[in-house]
């Protein structure tokens, strides 16, 4: 999958590169909830045994779906979607109103805990040695 802003400006297709964001949100420019951030975590509402039900959604809501049926950070559906991230929280949003998916802050932050220095050192270590 291409990438919307990879088109080359002398591109025949280049205008509808540029317009596909736009027309993937319905003309929205903003999320109708302001408290999906990047760290925000998405998972699929499915009940156990149960099939998600993509009848009626677009097809980006769809691999929304697919890719939140384990936890997924809303910046990795941005990156998987090859969207860019203010797009996606507004798909997101929608799936959202729609009972299909559920946000959650990351456990540390969600439980008051803050950013745990030691996993930081520990990321700023494996970091170092690359």
């Amino acid at each position: 999958m291409s990438h919307w802003a990879d088109a080359a400006p002398d591109d025949e297709y280049a205008e509808e590169s540029f317009i596909r964001p736009y027309t993937i949100t319905q003309g929205r420019t903003t999320s109708a909830r302001d408290d999906l951030t990047l760290i925000t975590v998405i998972a699929t509402v499915v009940a156990p045994g149960e099939q998600v039900s993509t009848r009626g959604l677009q097809p980006e809501h769809r691999l929304i779906l697919q890719l939140c049926r384990t936890p997924v950070a809303l910046a990795e559906v941005a990156a998987e979607l090859n969207l860019p991230v203010a797009v996606t929280k507004i798909l997101v949003s929608d799936l959202i109103a729609l009972g299909r998916v559920t946000a959650r802050p990351p456990l540390a932050v969600a439980v008051g805990q803050g950013l745990d220095m030691t996993l930081l050192q520990a990321v700023k270590d494996g970091l170092l040695r690359l």
